[in-house]
């Protein structure tokens, strides 16, 4: 099997597997309980939340774990978008989110509230004239992403934080998810940054949202002692720790699995550029984990299915996308329909071989063969 999806999910880390499992069997207490059993693992949580906190340069307190970014990304647009009905009920976002992103914000449009979606450019960054064009005194919320999961584009959010800066009452959300363990992220710029482990070689199941301390949201979830007033339930200690240790682990190895990643890249781009009718839609300047591509008169859904036959894991859009619909990534920088329908993802790793990008290309020219030829 060649692995190629590794922007939506990648393989657990044994050290983060193992920090899962004795956390597990050896914290069995209720941190929320008053006894010895319980203050022990309240204790190793307050650990695990100062050392997360060390390493993304917030305080402990503005950390909300929840069940992955999907909830992360939920919660604080839904959370920020109630405790501020009372200034305004307008928000801005882009046609390159996640659909974590833009189902709740279509939820949103349907309890009144006004979504705008600013234009994006060729490069994939957003116009940030038509940005400001579009920002109000009734705007509340702002949600982008700071890298999109589908071409990779990493767009200038300390620009778009310095144009908000004017604007007190409306906050900024940054889905975070395809960013963190890939490049460096500033986590003092957003109002609330959402992650997830099982993104850089941690668990599914475990995620993450920082929300700046004198930030008041409405919860999703009530009900139920928690770690924070915003997110009830049972602090789950085993999964967080496992978190801190996949967030150690891929702080520290970032810079040189960056330059790993980037030299396949570039060898995968080489080899792309040589079959007819294939267009990269990733920019140059894209993250190089993330690779866009679109063949002439084949839908991704086709390759898709018949590289999975030849063993062969890419995505069309993101996991959690449908398929029947173009992708909006993809049309909002090309324009073209037919183009986003054909388009598919590739997403390296570090783990990723040079041998598996000559295979994958080698088995590519034989589906587009038999793909043209039906």
């Amino acid at each position: 099997m060649i692995y190629f999806d590794y922007s939506a999910n990648t393989p657990t880390d044994e050290k983060v597997l193992t920090r899962f499992c004795e956390t597990a069997k050896n914290y069995t207490g209720n941190a929320n309980a008053k006894h010895k059993s319980g203050y022990a693992a309240l204790n190793l949580q307050n650990t695990v939340s100062d050392n997360i906190a060390k390493m993304l340069g917030v305080l402990p307190e503005e950390i909300i774990y929840t069940s992955g970014a999907s909830e992360s990304n939920n919660l604080a647009i839904k959370g920020i978008a109630r405790a501020k009905r009372h200034i305004g009920k307008h928000i801005i976002t882009t046609p390159l989110e996640h659909p974590s992103v833009s189902a709740p914000l279509t939820f949103l449009q349907e309890q009144g509230y006004e979504i705008d979606v600013v234009n994006i450019g060729h490069n994939g960054k957003i116009d940030l004239e038509h940005f400001s064009s579009l920002i109000r005194r009734d705007t509340v919320l702002v949600t982008i992403c700071s890298v999109d999961s589908e071409l990779g584009v990493i767009q200038p959010i300390k620009e778009i934080r310095k144009i908000l800066d004017h604007f007190p009452n409306c906050c900024l959300h940054i889905d975070a998810t395809q960013a963190v363990g890939k490049i460096p992220v500033d986590f003092t710029v957003g109002d609330t940054i959402s992650l997830a482990p099982h993104k850089f070689y941690g668990l599914v199941g475990s995620g993450i949202l920082i929300k700046r301390k004198k930030l008041i949201i409405d919860p999703l979830i009530h009900g139920g002692s928690g770690t924070t007033i915003y997110r009830s339930g049972t602090p789950t200690v085993a999964l967080n720790a496992a978190a801190e240790t996949a967030l150690a682990l891929s702080l520290d190895a970032m810079d040189k699995n960056y330059l790993e990643v980037k030299k396949l890249n570039v060898l995968l781009r080489n080899k792309l550029n040589k079959i007819d009718g294939l267009t990269i839609n990733s920019p140059n300047d894209a993250i190089p984990h993330i690779l866009n591509i679109s063949i002439e008169e084949i839908r991704g859904t086709a390759i898709r299915d018949i590289l999975s036959k030849y063993g062969v894991c890419i995505s069309v859009k993101s996991a959690c996308s449908t398929d029947t619909l173009p992708s909006r990534a993809v049309y909002a920088v090309s324009r073209s329909r037919k183009n986003a329908l054909s388009s598919w993802r590739i997403s390296l790793s570090h783990l990723t071989t040079e041998q598996e990008i000559s295979d994958f290309i080698k088995i590519l020219n034989q589906c587009v063969k038999e793909l043209r030829t039906k």
